[in-house]
């Protein structure tokens, strides 16, 4: 069917050879049909016929062996050798002409049926050759000799075109789709004839069910069955079950196959692996369904892949949020805790370092905080404000005293975490990074702002505002963590506080009681 060009990447043995293999497909399932047939022949049809009819029958089969069956071998090999020019460009890795690839990908689909018409013609016209070869002799002719000729070529039909058919079919899908289909959907190939899952079942239970059963039945009924004729129904029964085991693994490879692949991959799934995808081409109800599991996966992973980057610009919480709601402009008034964190004289230390220090400092520091809020405490940090942060705990409808604790928490955990982050950027003796930390806890309108053209998810309200006045106040204070009354009311017993009095901030008529961890 034409030799393939070497290149990087030799395709396989049946690669190469797969239009033959499809060609030599249906042989085996001709051997058992003819075979069934000539055995039945010999036992029931012989014995009707004088000898003068039997010659004459012997002498139609030879002549119609001879005739017939090059001219339908002759056929089938032309049909497969019709798709010989784009499948071999394919395999030689070049580029095939649009339309005979076209028509090689529905004639690829439709050989089960083309294979099964030439074999249903050629065993069809059996019946009246045979009958007329032998009526044509002369002399009366055995009334039961139709009926035993046609039972013959019936069931050898039958169990030649339905294992010569699936025989076909498995080939085709495994040697030639994937060489033919490679960026294609073989259930949306126009102009094909698929053999659904119910009607291949039928075809399996004619195969291995009907042929046998109805045999032994009409040997049964034969009056003077003698030893011969219980053989060959024993016989019969051993070919039942070959059959049977012959046909069910055929049909395993076409629909167990599927149905297991999708089983194993829906498990990888729900283990969270979006890297499997089913290599399975079909043309028949499997085939869509694979492309949708596939594509399911895929859209599964780009979805993952935007929440990912999404995180990493608005931070993971905040993505889970916004991913999980309406991203509408708008928000809802929740109870939060809300910190404010910024580097103390920053901006001096910018005016001394190089633009790269400068940067390679605020992300050492930036990490570790960073990391401390959300991974260890449950916080969101909403945005960056320069050489600070500002993050919420309890966004999301998080109740109770929680996020006053973890906020807190996070805030000592944050002062212990600076010594590391100075012992990393302060080693060639630079001056060492100070930070202030303020807290307020109250209710804030969380959610969406901005325009209908680009949006920010954060919190506003007045508890931001005191948060942010608070940080403030913490150079005044002389320490680098303070907190509103509001939140040392949501803390408990579990840290000793000590209060630093009240202090009075921009905003507010009265003065603000401010405390700090003793």
């Amino acid at each position: 069917m034409g030799m393939p060009e070497e290149s990087a990447v030799r395709p396989s043995w049946s690669v190469r050879n797969a239009l033959w293999l499809v060609g030599a497909a249906p042989i085996v399932a001709g051997i058992l049909g003819s075979a069934f047939n000539i055995w039945f022949n010999l036992l029931h049809v012989v014995p009707l016929l004088s000898s003068a009819q039997h010659a004459d029958l012997e002498r139609s089969i030879a002549i119609y062996n001879v005739i017939v069956y090059p001219i339908g071998v002759g056929t089938w090999f032309w049909i497969v050798y019709s798709i010989r020019k784009p499948f071999g460009a394919l395999v030689r890795g070049e580029e095939p002409d649009a339309k005979a690839l076209a028509r090689a990908r529905t004639r690829s689909i439709n050989l089960p049926w083309y294979i099964s018409g030439i074999m249903l013609l050629a065993w069809g016209l059996c019946v009246p050759v045979f009958r007329g070869a032998v009526a044509a002799g002369g002399g009366a002719v055995h009334a039961d000799f139709a009926l035993h000729l046609t039972i013959s070529l019936a069931i050898g039909g039958l169990i030649t075109i339905t294992h010569g058919f699936i025989a076909t079919e498995l080939i085709v899908q495994k040697l030639v789709f994937p060489t033919l289909f490679r960026d294609a959907r073989p259930a949306d190939t126009p102009g094909t004839i698929t053999l659904t899952l119910s009607r291949r079942a039928f075809m399996w239970a004619i195969s291995v069910g009907a042929c046998p059963i109805a045999t032994l039945v009409l040997l049964g009924l034969v009056h003077d069955a003698g030893a011969q004729t219980r053989t060959f129904m024993a016989v019969v029964g051993a070919l039942g079950v070959a059959f049977g085991l012959g046909s069910s693994w055929l049909m395993c490879k076409l629909i167990a196959e599927p149905v297991i692949a999708l089983r194993d991959a829906s498990t990888a799934v729900g283990r969270g692996d979006l890297d499997v995808h089913v290599d399975l081409l079909r043309a028949d109800e499997f085939g869509p369904l694979i492309d949708e599991f596939n594509q399911m996966v895929v859209e599964m992973r780009n979805k993952e892949q935007l929440q990912r980057t999404f995180g990493l610009h608005v931070g993971e919480a905040a993505a889970k949020q916004i991913l999980e709601h309406d991203p509408g402009l708008g928000g809802r008034e929740e109870h939060v805790t809300v910190m404010f964190c910024d580097i103390r004289n920053f901006t001096a230390r910018c005016g001394k370092a190089a633009a790269a220090e400068v940067v390679t400092v605020l992300n050492t520091f930036l990490t570790t905080m960073v990391e401390i809020v959300e991974g260890r405490h449950g916080g969101m940090v909403n945005k960056y404000l320069g050489d600070g942060f500002m993050a919420i705990f309890g966004a999301g409808g998080e109740g109770g005293d929680g996020h006053a604790r973890a906020a807190l928490a996070a805030g000592r955990d944050m002062l212990a975490g600076l010594d590391a982050v100075n012992a990393r950027v302060c080693a060639d003796g630079n001056e060492q990074l100070g930070i202030g930390i303020g807290l307020h806890t109250g209710p804030a309108i969380v959610g969406n702002v901005g325009s209908e053209a680009r949006l920010e998810y954060t919190a506003i309200g007045d508890t931001v505002n005191m948060a942010s006045r608070v940080e403030g106040l913490t150079k005044e204070a002389g320490v680098s963590l303070l907190f509103t009354d509001a939140t040392a009311q949501h803390v408990g017993g579990e840290h000793s506080l000590r209060s630093m009095g009240d202090r009075l901030v921009k905003g507010r008529d009265e003065p603000l009681a401010v405390f700090t961890v003793a």
